[in-house]
């Protein structure tokens, strides 16, 4: 990851930002902000002090092979997760942060090849989420994109990909659709944007197959 700059804070017309310092400039900077806010009473908030973690634009998208009816998703070691005292290892959609001034359907191709190898041929916009409101800034643009389910062997293992560069170590792995929502649904997948796009699925598949194969 390159080429990513740290964004000001947008004015907004009921609030007021009374200081702003950045306690630490690592790949992702913490900054200190004092601001007030309008309050639903109509009156200006107290002073208040947030920590705010400046990740800025993601993008991630749901694998979707309509022929086969399956979906393609990744597994990695995640270390924040083992710090909250679940398994660490998560399944997951490709996804990635975004490059300054890419588009973010630019960063979810790129992020695609980089870590499984693959492409759709077919992306649409399923919404944007905001993955941590009370302390970070990461906002995720959520695709979803017609591809090819690759071969893969009995237990739906396709095999290794990640950016050698990044020390990424990912498994890809094909899900039968149905299995894979009804683990969504079960609370099987502890990474937020999984269960969003399988959730998003479980209401359009049968209108999204209908149209991508006629396509």
């Amino acid at each position: 990851m390159s080429h990513r700059s740290t964004p000001p804070i947008p004015p907004h017309p009921d609030v007021v930002i009374e200081s702003e310092r950045r306690v630490w400039s690592g790949r992702f900077p913490l900054d200190v902000v004092e601001f007030r806010h309008r309050r639903f009473d109509g009156a200006m908030s107290g002073l208040r002090t947030w920590e705010l973690w400046r990740r800025g634009q993601a993008s991630a998208l749901l694998p979707y092979d309509p022929v086969a009816d399956a979906v393609v998703l990744i597994e990695q070691f995640r270390f924040p997760a083992l710090a909250a005292g679940v398994d660490p290892v998560l399944v997951e959609l490709p996804a990635g942060l975004c490059e300054d001034n890419e588009d973010p359907a630019d960063t979810i191709r790129r992020e695609m090849r980089e870590e499984m190898a693959m492409d759709a041929d077919r992306v649409e916009r399923i919404g944007g989420f905001m993955l941590t409101a009370g302390g970070a800034d990461e906002f995720c643009h959520l695709y979803v994109g017609r591809v090819v389910a690759p071969p893969s062997d009995g237990e739906g293992i396709v095999g290794l990909g990640g950016e050698v560069s990044e020390n990424e170590d990912i498994r890809v792995r094909v899900w039968d659709a149905e299995e894979a929502i009804a683990a969504a649904f079960a609370g099987y997948f502890t990474n937020s944007i999984t269960a969003i796009g399988l959730f998003w699925l479980a209401s359009k598949r049968d209108g999204l197959r209908q149209k991508w194969m006629t396509i």
